[in-house]
Order: structure tokens, then sequence, then C-alpha cells
């Protein structure tokens, strides 16, 4: 079972096409699967050039954070950006300006694999934001598998970091999509499934002590008689 996050989908994809058997499920995050449009080869580029003449500048931060959010957690004049974006620039700003340079070399250099798509035996679940800039490539991915054996999740008012955004609206889907391998099962007490740590999914006698490797002693306590 993977779980990829748009380049990282794409790599993941790559691999359930070349090596069918070791993978029973894949989950994609906004994934990629065609070339690079001129529009998004042309910001790589540019990118590309910002890092090795300045670093890891606020300006090519700025492009990355508008690829992997919505404009409404990236904040604005009047409204702060969100702690998720704030943490996201403070992790870009620990990365090395000449690995960033590399992944964007490569991802420019990514070959179209619609044609693989074809050969995919596992069953894929895709999330993608509506406001993601690679909204389309999800759509024409799932438009190229079996739909017997995929399913796309639309997220509205989301970029591309489902996961980071909106962590709550994938929380169904995988609930239906891991009840498909038998690694899940609902709660008998709802008809809808549950989270695996909702209290009804967890039998009574777990909460015991001894299962959660406690050893409670009796306090003995002394009352005062009074004369």
């Amino acid at each position: 079972m993977c779980l990829g996050v748009t380049a990282g989908a794409y790599i993941l994809t790559l691999f359930a096409i070349k090596y069918s058997q070791r993978v029973m499920g894949l989950i994609l995050v906004s994934p990629l699967c065609k070339a690079p449009s001129w529009t998004e080869w042309l910001c790589n580029k540019m990118m590309s050039n910002l890092l090795y003449t300045c670093g890891m500048c606020g300006l090519v931060k700025e492009l990355l954070l508008m690829r992997y959010f919505s404009k409404d957690v990236r904040g604005s004049v009047d409204l702060p950006e969100s702690d998720v974006v704030q943490s996201c620039r403070r992790f870009l700003g620990e990365r090395q300006s000449p690995n960033v340079l590399r992944f964007l070399d490569a991802i420019n250099r990514r070959p179209d694999i619609t044609e693989g798509l074809k050969q995919l035996q596992c069953r894929s679940l895709i999330f993608v934001g509506e406001n993601s800039p690679f909204h389309y490539e999800a759509l024409h991915m799932t438009s190229k598998l079996d739909r017997r054996f995929s399913a796309s999740i639309e997220v509205q008012a989301c970029g591309s970091m489902v996961t980071e955004e909106q962590p709550d609206a994938m929380l169904i889907p995988l609930e239906y999509f891991l009840m498909g391998y038998g690694f899940y099962k609902p709660s008998q007490l709802s008809i809808s499934p549950r989270s695996p740590l909702s209290p009804t999914s967890i039998a009574p006698e777990l909460f015991s002590p001894e299962s959660m490797g406690l050893k409670l002693k009796p306090i003995k306590t002394r009352i005062q008689e009074e004369v």
C-alpha cells in the first residue's frame, strides 16, 4: 500500500506500473501523469535560475507555496497565513538549494506515463484539490484508469496538499478503501464506518489496567475515630 503527493504520486505510479505484483493499492494525492505544460516548465526553469543565483530566496518559497496550497490558507493582507503554511515555509528554508534544484530539473524532464496507466492492476484512490494546479492531470489520470478499480475524490477549496489542508476530507474515503482489503472493519454499532481510533472500535478488555501495562495497588485509608 503506497501513498504519494504530486511528484511522489508520480514515482509511486511508475513503480506500480513496473512492479505490479509488489503493489496492493495506490493512494495518490494531486498526482502527476503527463509531461509538464509549457507554463509549468517555464515556472520550474525560473525557480531553477533563482536557486542557482540566489539560493532558497523568498520568491522561490512563494512560488512553491502557490503550487502546494490554496489561496485561502496562504493568507492575504487582511488574513494571516495558516500554521501549516508557516511550517512549510520554515521547512523550505531548511532545504539545501542544490537538492531542490535537482528535484525541479528531474520533474521538468518527466515523461508522459498515460499509456502505462492501462497496465495498472492494483486499486487506486485519487484525491485532488479543487484549486490545485495539477487538477487537470488528476482528472486525466482518472479517465485513463479502469473505473472498476479506481475512484477519484475532488476536495473543494483546497490546493495540492490535501493531506495538510483538509485531511478530514480523506478519512471516510480512506476507510472505505481499506475496507476493500480487509484492513479495517466498521463498528457494529453504526452502519457508517468509523475511525480505527474511535472508542467504539476498541474492545472493552483493552481498557483494563493490565492490558495497558499498569499495575494498580489498592489504597489504604485510615479513618480517625472521634472520642
